[in-house]
């Protein structure tokens, strides 16, 4: 497997630059083409010129429209930001469910948001595109797994890299369940805070069992052939 490129970017916590995965027909993801993150709020002044200096296409943001309006982008209103939410206020979300099921409900449900995510990274200006949500794991990580199917980034490489949570992510997730005195409480956030390749393999099964795959899936929701080819092309090393 190949070893993907932590980023420091001060003070994110899981900032990874996705280069270097390879695609079923022996190519690779573009270095800086595709970037995974956590809440970008959580930038200090110099986290946030380290941004700007990688001279970004696009900064796609898949939390909520409330969550952005309480703890809003540094990069809010700016032409190189967009939000792109994979979610509705109403989803249902059954924390005795394992963390897949929950992928594979949320999946059905907003096939529309997810193409419409997806789409983000196609059409972006020239540059590098970030995909964050708040901490860089379940809605980017789904999104980016989407994004590098579609690129042919196999089933099993996909869901190692969605495991590939940063050190310094787990340690804040150690610390959260830390404070949580009841078991059962306890118990189902440790299973919204895991990153397990079944989790993942659990959504793309699906994806293949009921939609045909990945990209049957995004164009069940709206997905056109021209944003498809538009990902390929900026995803996909072309010297590789």
């Amino acid at each position: 497997m190949t070893k993907l490129t932590s980023l420091e970017w001060p003070d994110c916590l899981n900032v990874r630059d996705l280069g270097g995965l390879p695609t079923a027909d022996g190519r690779r993801i573009a270095a800086g083409a595709l970037i995974r993150s956590d809440n970008l709020t959580r930038l200090t002044a110099a986290g946030i010129d380290i941004v700007r200096e990688a001279r970004l296409g696009r900064i796609v943001d898949v939390r909520s429209a409330a969550e952005c309006q309480h703890d809003p982008s540094p990069f809010a209103g700016e032409p190189l930001y967009c939000n792109r939410p994979v979610g509705r206020p109403d989803d249902p979300w059954d924390p005795a469910l394992s963390l897949g099921q929950n992928y594979v409900i949320s999946l059905d449900l907003n096939p529309d948001l997810f193409a419409a995510g997806v789409e983000a990274i196609a059409t972006a200006s020239a540059g590098g595109v970030v995909v964050h949500c708040h901490s860089g794991k379940d809605r980017s990580g789904t999104i980016v797994a989407l994004a590098l199917s579609l690129a042919g980034v196999p089933a099993a490489a996909i869901a190692t890299d969605y495991a590939a949570v940063s050190d310094r992510a787990r340690a804040h997730f150690a610390d959260l369940l830390t404070a949580v005195e009841d078991p059962t409480e306890r118990e189902h956030l440790a299973e919204e805070f895991s990153s397990r390749p079944e989790t993942m393999s659990t959504a793309l099964d699906h994806l293949e069992a009921k939609y045909g795959g990945v990209e049957g899936y995004l164009r069940r929701g709206g997905l056109g052939s021209d944003a498809v080819d538009s990902l390929r092309d900026r995803l996909i090393d072309p010297a590789a």
